[in-house]
């Protein structure tokens, strides 16, 4: 498989279906979109799992792509957004990022809730090499974009 056969820059349309409260829930149509909105900024909703294939030289992030399946996991990032849910009701909001890297991976996050007009920027973890974090949060998102992503030694 080559490299370009192998990119999804696109996601697929489809129904996003929150849980708002035990009643209440928000639906949304998503287009065919990229999930790349400009330059290394991802957006990512509820319910999406990315592979995102790195390119980096001198300790810098030169570029991103998504990718169907991971050829090469030692420069692949995961990414996974979720809304748990338990009994019909929500519990949390849950982003789960892999680093792959032998160097500390950060990001900046920016959300969009449900009833807020404008995005909200939230606090993330750095992420120690060859780990995984898991950010939680109460609200329910809408969508989340990741960027300014950086390595570092510490």
């Amino acid at each position: 498989m080559t490299s370009a056969q192998n990119e999804k820059p696109n996601r697929e349309p489809f129904v996003l279906d929150l849980v708002v409260d035990s009643i209440n829930h928000y639906k949304q149509n998503i287009k065919k979109t990229p999930y790349f909105v400009k330059g290394n900024t991802l957006q990512i909703y509820p319910t999406e799992k990315v592979n995102i294939q790195v390119e980096i030289k001198n300790d810098s992030i030169l570029s991103m792509k998504t990718i169907k399946e991971v050829e090469f996991p030692e420069k692949t990032m995961t990414i996974s957004f979720k809304q748990n849910i338990t009994d019909k009701k929500k519990k949390a909001m849950m982003l789960e990022v892999k680093n792959p890297f032998n160097k500390i991976l950060t990001y900046r996050a920016h959300m969009a809730i449900v009833g807020v007009k404008r995005w909200i920027p939230t606090s993330t973890v750095p992420i120690r090499p060859k780990l995984t974090t898991f950010e939680l949060w109460n609200d329910v998102i809408i969508t989340l974009v990741l960027d300014n992503w950086k390595l570092s030694n510490e």
